[in-house]
């Protein structure tokens, strides 16, 4: 549970170095979250049923229907979470000692067909790969902040 909401501790913390265990076990809990928020949703009776009987040339009705009631829930947590998930990828990227500007490149390169969905694995390659070892230009390693190359 700490690993989760570590991310919300350092919300605007754009410095140093996040381990891969902050980075995926708070996309763990947005999953989490939104499954739960997706089951209120179509437990209340905002799902597929409730959008059904709308009007498809109306989009305000359609929009309406997603995202009333327990539907909101869906674009507070995403606003709540905007921020840190930025921020965390930003880290995650400078444990691989790459600069946070990467990240910035990987959400143009996805707004492109084909070339979108490869930018997409590769990021996600980018995250599961483990940090470079020792202190980076970024800071010292989250992993072993007190490694021995600082005596060197």
């Amino acid at each position: 549970m700490e690993w989760m909401i570590l991310p919300f501790r350092r919300y605007f913390d754009f410095q140093g170095r996040s381990r891969r265990m902050e980075f995926w076990m708070f996309a763990v809990l947005n999953l989490l979250v939104y499954l739960v928020i997706g089951g209120l949703t179509f437990g209340i009776g905002g799902g597929i049923d409730a959008l059904s009987g709308v009007d498809p040339d109306d989009t305000m009705a359609l929009y309406s229907g997603m995202f009333s009631g327990v539907g909101l829930l869906f674009a507070l947590w995403g606003l709540i979470v905007f921020i840190p998930s930025i921020a965390v990828s930003v880290r995650r990227l400078h444990d691989r000692d790459m600069s946070g500007w990467w990240y910035l490149g990987f959400i143009v390169a996805s707004l492109i067909p084909f070339i979108g969905f490869l930018a997409s694995l590769a990021f996600l390659v980018l995250m599961f790969l483990p940090g470079t070892e020792g202190p980076n230009r970024f800071g010292p390693d989250p992993k072993n902040p007190n490694d021995a190359s600082v005596f060197e």
